[in-house]
């Protein structure tokens, strides 16, 4: 895997916070088409803050390796804290990602955001 940071292949080959959350509160699914990656983000929030997560992805290494890494940067956040997480700042914690693999990145980044929006619903139709 020529091109890719030591960062981006100890989280591939020893992927942190993977798995489900039995009691996730919030869960976002992403996908790419045009690479077939697929994220699926699990997160227990209480509090606003974001006190586990886990992740299962279907893709490439630089897929595992951001979705790994955007766990590591938003445990034990806020949820504002995690809506601030951009992909570049994924790419930059792993030492950089190459140009070909940043939508990697971008992915990591939405799978955080689709599973905040998804507690947000719940919490917006529990309210009513």
């Amino acid at each position: 895997m020529e091109g890719y940071s030591e960062k981006v292949m100890d989280h591939f080959f020893n992927p942190r916070n993977v798995g489900t959350l039995e009691d996730a509160n919030a869960v976002g699914e992403v996908g790419n088409a045009r690479c077939g990656d697929i994220m699926k983000m699990y997160m227990k929030i209480e509090d606003e803050v974001i006190v586990d997560v886990k992740f299962q992805t279907f893709g490439c290494g630089a897929a595992v390796a951001t979705s790994s890494m955007v766990t590591e940067l938003i445990k034990g956040k806020t949820i504002e804290e995690a809506m601030k997480i951009t992909n570049q700042r994924v790419a930059e914690a792993l030492d950089g990602l190459p140009p070909v693999k940043m939508h990697c990145s971008n992915l990591a980044e939405s799978a955080v955001k689709a599973a905040i929006d998804n507690y947000r619903e719940k919490q917006n139709g529990e309210k009513k």
